[in-house]
């Protein structure tokens, strides 16, 4: 569980993925509870934001960064990206749970096979079709999202 409080938090995703800009441009749009940036996986811009970071990690797994230095990756992110938007919190705290974790598994597997069938340098290809808010926030039973 999370024991220093957020404020806000910095998504790193794949520029060059279609899914992901598409599931950027979708989070952003959201009412936000807590706010949202985003930054380019593997960009001079997160590379000077996050030295930290292993930053060819962050062009394969969805990465958030909290602003006191906190790292979610894959499933846990998701999780958190739906935590950070006002409709979606409750949302999050069930998918972080047991019971949830499996929508989120699904999920992740079914955007891990998407991202993989386009291969890389497709975010000029067309827009992946509308998904449900609570189909494009994987998470797993390691997940923590803030409470």
């Amino acid at each position: 569980m999370l024991s220093t409080p957020v404020s806000a938090l910095t998504i790193l995703y794949d520029a060059d993925c279609g899914l992901c800009v598409h599931l950027r441009n979708w989070l952003l749009r959201q009412p936000q509870l807590t706010p949202l940036r985003a930054v380019a996986a593997g960009s001079a811009a997160a590379r000077r934001r996050f030295p930290e970071l292993d930053h060819a990690r962050t062009l394969r797994e969805i990465t958030v960064v909290g602003d006191r230095g906190q790292v979610w990756t894959g499933q846990a992110a998701w999780v958190v990206c739906l935590w950070a938007l006002a409709e979606h919190r409750p949302r999050a705290h069930w998918l972080a749970t047991p019971a949830g974790a499996p929508f989120v598994r699904a999920t992740m597997l079914a955007a891990a096979k998407y991202r993989a069938a386009r291969g890389p340098g497709t975010a000029g290809g067309p827009t992946p079709p509308a998904a449900a808010p609570e189909s494009t926030a994987p998470c797993g039973e390691q997940c923590a999202a803030p409470g």
